[in-house]
């Protein structure tokens, strides 16, 4: 059932039945002031960052993506390739399926082996630990594909609205503060689409949490995901309701920095090209992810990643050109103005 409704996901987000109503990711509303006469060299800016003590040749997270087990395999594969060409970041979609049963669903060391270099997430759910995870599948879900740092999605809203989600959510908390004193990796908290306020961050971070994914809502809402799937009217009905639920990807970094000043922060959820890219690093990411952009290509070939991300690299260079911003640390300063 679990496979079949990873795939039936994937279908609905292919299909673009599962973007939000109204609701928008609020990078829209502000703009770099233009840099006019920029006195730099485009093709000596520099992109480079540092995540989890390894070095990215572009601030770029892959976000988690997911699937059967048969199609997991294929895009992790390519997005592994593609990982390693560009020297960016690359998160798995939910290990669950792999923890409790025989089929790895193209998560096992062979994403390592294919991305050597880069640093690799591993990840589950938070409604897990009241299901019976523990340290234990953590460390599992880390040692399958030597993972740099395990993410903790938390996504409530899609759990309530789905017919099978895990409705219990009580302790959660604590839980996760305890994964996190634990493990002998960084622990990300990593929201899917509605967004972490800076209180809660704050409150992550006391647990000891390294890293908040804010994971903003304007772009893939799970809820319209879930009643694009569900056949039942009335729980396609109370789904499609929630359809705009959450906080804008924008506003979310604004608070997330601002409440945590040195926190590590990855900024996603509705990244759509460079540009978002760039507002995102100014409004406060260390690093920016995109999973459903990059959906399209990620089930084609490693090829099509790289040519998708190579488009997204180059936007933010123009960015960084653009507003006199020689490197990340510049841009994070660049004037910008609301429109």
């Amino acid at each position: 059932m679990l496979t079949d409704r990873k795939n039936q996901h994937l279908d609905v987000i292919l299909e673009g039945k599962g973007g939000s109503r109204s609701i928008t990711t609020g990078f829209e509303r502000i703009a770099f002031v233009h840099a006019a006469l920029p006195e730099l060299d485009l093709d000596a800016i520099d992109l480079s960052a540092t995540f989890f003590g390894k070095k990215l040749r572009a601030p770029l997270l892959i976000s988690s993506m997911t699937g059967g087990p048969a199609r997991a395999a294929d895009i992790n594969r390519n997005l592994a390739i593609a990982s390693a060409e560009l020297g960016i970041a690359l998160a798995v979609g939910s290990q669950r399926v792999a923890i409790e049963g025989p089929d790895a669903g193209g998560l096992g060391k062979e994403l390592r082996r294919l991305a050597p270099n880069v640093p690799l997430l591993g990840n589950f759910g938070a409604a897990q630990l009241n299901k019976g995870f523990g340290i234990d599948e953590a460390r599992r879900a880390v040692e399958m594909i030597e993972a740099d740092a395990l993410i903790i999605h938390i996504n409530p809203l899609q759990e309530a609205v789905q017919p099978e989600g895990d409705r219990d959510w009580r302790g959660l908390l604590g839980k996760i503060g305890a994964i996190a004193r634990q493990l002998d990796v960084p622990l990300v908290v990593k929201e899917v689409g509605a967004g972490i306020s800076g209180e809660l961050a704050q409150r992550l971070l006391g647990e000891g949490v390294s890293a908040i994914d804010v994971a903003g809502a304007g772009g893939t809402s799970w809820a319209a995901v879930e009643a694009g799937r569900i056949t039942d009217p009335s729980r396609a009905a109370i789904a499609r309701a929630f359809t705009d639920w959450g906080r804008p990807t924008a506003e979310a970094l604004v608070d997330v920095r601002a409440a945590c000043p040195s926190a590590f922060v990855i900024g996603s959820g509705g990244i759509r090209d460079g540009i978002d890219c760039a507002k995102a690093i100014r409004l406060g990411a260390n690093v920016v992810g995109q999973a459903a952009g990059a959906l399209a290509a990620a089930i084609q070939s490693p090829e099509a990643v790289i040519a998708h991300f190579t488009v997204m690299i180059e936007q933010l260079r123009i960015c960084c050109f653009c507003t006199g911003s020689p490197d990340l640390e510049a841009l994070r300063l660049a004037p910008i103005v609301d429109r």
